[in-house]
């Protein structure tokens, strides 16, 4: 991903935001057959504070990825959408794509079967948390022996991440005025609203506002 320095996002806090708030991301690998991707739910390591994630993969992807024996790049996607020219102010205008990214590069470490257990009963808590009735995976009906079975049909594994590549492409480079009408058109019941990239945008803004007040 081609870096800009005005939209480069650097800070630990606010990438951990975008990976817990976007589990489902794209695993991509070099291998002898070419590239290779895969996609799957990750979720940071909650005995670390850095960008340390774990997940699994269901076999044969292991295989398939070289997982463990090659870097693995984990591409996070967060908010995305079109911008249009006509919500700028006139003149010469080019249409865009505001998003924020991610690019997590590093050797996975594999698990062994009762770290990787944990992992995935971690990441069925999760997401069944917001369940009226969470289906948790070691209660009834699901038995001991079914989600042992379970767990050896997938590797989990960790990753620390040796090089991140994160950008929050926004509007920065944009007047206060025209970032406010992008805002309102993503905002609106239109057929291009975008809820999620507006309300990033007015996360990002307001953050920046709040900086150039202290440093004035």
């Amino acid at each position: 991903m081609r870096q800009n320095p005005s939209f480069a996002m650097t800070d630990v806090t606010e990438l951990r935001r975008l990976i817990s708030r976007n589990p489902w991301v794209t695993l991509v690998s070099q291998t002898d057959d070419g590239l290779v991707a895969s996609h799957y739910a990750v979720l940071l390591d909650d005995e670390r504070d850095d960008l340390t994630i774990v997940g699994h993969v269901g076999r044969p992807d292991d295989l398939i990825h070289g997982l463990g024996e090659r870097e693995l790049l984990v591409v996070v996607q967060g908010p995305h959408g079109y911008i249009s020219p006509g919500w700028y102010d006139g003149g010469t205008q080019v249409p865009t794509w505001n998003f924020v990214s991610a690019h997590l590069s590093g050797v996975p470490e594999i698990l062994s079967p009762e770290e990787n257990l944990r992992v995935l009963e971690k990441l069925v808590a999760h997401f069944e948390g917001g369940m009226p009735q969470p289906r948790l995976m070691w209660e009834p009906p699901n038995d001991p022996d079914f989600v042992r079975r379970l767990e050896k049909g997938t590797i989990g594994f960790r990753l620390t991440p040796t090089k991140v590549v994160a950008k929050r492409k926004l509007s920065q480079n944009k007047t206060p005025e025209v970032v406010e009408t992008i805002i309102a058109e993503l905002s609106g019941d239109e057929r291009w609203a975008n809820a999620p990239l507006a309300a990033e945008m007015r996360r990002a803004h307001d953050a920046l506002a709040a900086a150039r007040e202290e440093n004035a």
